[in-house]
């Protein structure tokens, strides 16, 4: 099961079914928050709607596709991170992130990003991360900006928002890029036995 410790104040941990309460009504607090870019809020409106994405997210786990973390700021949830899905063959992710509303302009979000993505490299063996984000929402650019990732482009029209078609910055961070910026380091954050997300790296995959 996948568990860091990011710093004497943050942890990530795997979502699991036991964390269904505390996280819908993490969710629920941040509806309005979450609206603007995150239109899967809609489809959560109760405790059994979120039970069945953590048992879909469970599934992408036990598919060997990547997974979600709670994350965890002195002992309460404020967000998740996670893989959107994890290509074996290309050796490569993409990552989407959200924290709650109270608890943004701490660094905990930029922490939880620099562990999650040590772990794709150093862990899973991973090639490339990349991370998209609306082209307009600035506080979640920041996050890849801050972290050496290179703005790869625009995508025009890459996401129906509600009522609009949203641009999309796509960021790339390839594993080697590491050797030339300070920016995402590997450090010695969890004892072997809590390193594990029970995916199979590449190399053992076939």
């Amino acid at each position: 099961m996948f568990s860091r410790k990011v710093n004497g104040q943050i942890e990530l941990q795997l979502v699991q079914h036991e964390h269904c309460r505390e996280l819908f009504k993490l969710m629920d607090a941040n509806r309005k928050h979450l609206h603007p870019w995150h239109p899967w809020i809609d489809q959560i409106r109760t405790n059994t709607d979120l039970e069945r994405f953590i048992t879909r997210w469970l599934q992408q786990l036990s598919s060997n596709r990547g997974f979600h973390a709670g994350i965890w700021h002195e002992g309460i949830l404020c967000g998740v991170i996670n893989h959107l899905n994890v290509d074996w063959v290309n050796r490569s992710t993409v990552l989407s992130y959200w924290l709650d509303e109270s608890h943004q302009g701490r660094g905990i979000m930029t922490a939880a990003c620099r562990v999650f993505i040590a772990h794709a490299f150093d862990t899973l063996k991973l090639h490339r991360v990349t991370i998209e984000c609306a082209s307009d929402n600035t506080r979640s650019r920041r996050i890849p900006e801050r972290l050496g990732f290179a703005l790869e482009g625009i995508v025009r029209g890459a996401e129906w928002l509600h009522d609009h078609f949203a641009d999309h910055a796509i960021y790339g961070l390839l594993n080697r890029d590491r050797e030339e910026s300070k920016c995402i380091t590997v450090l010695p954050l969890a004892t072997p036995a809590t390193q594990s997300c029970n995916l199979v790296p590449f190399g053992i995959l076939n």
